[in-house]
């Protein structure tokens, strides 16, 4: 989770070198609404560390960190796709 937290981080500062364009939200979600999530899910932790996802054999901080994890990567897979287009378009005017 800290890998993707990290390369969802680190995203808005490589095209805002190459396109000029310096965004620090994806979808009206910022570094900052992250980190307070992730804050929030350790208070969770502190004070339910054996709290199960009803239904199914896993923690619930293991199950919301699979999907923590698969949501940062969606996110930066995405920009990332749409820089590159970006830049494709822009290097063939």
């Amino acid at each position: 989770m800290l890998a993707a937290f990290r390369l969802l981080s680190i995203e808005p500062y490589l095209p805002s070198s190459t396109l000029r364009v310096l965004r620090l939200s994806f979808a009206k979600f910022g570094r900052t609404e992250l980190r307070i999530l992730l804050s929030l899910g350790n208070i969770v932790l502190f004070f339910h560390p054996d709290a199960r996802v009803p239904g199914l054999p896993y923690r619930m901080l293991d199950f919301a960190g699979a999907i923590a994890i698969a949501a940062m990567s969606v996110m930066a897979v995405v920009a990332a796709i749409a820089h590159t287009r970006q830049l494709y378009l822009e290097e063939t005017i």
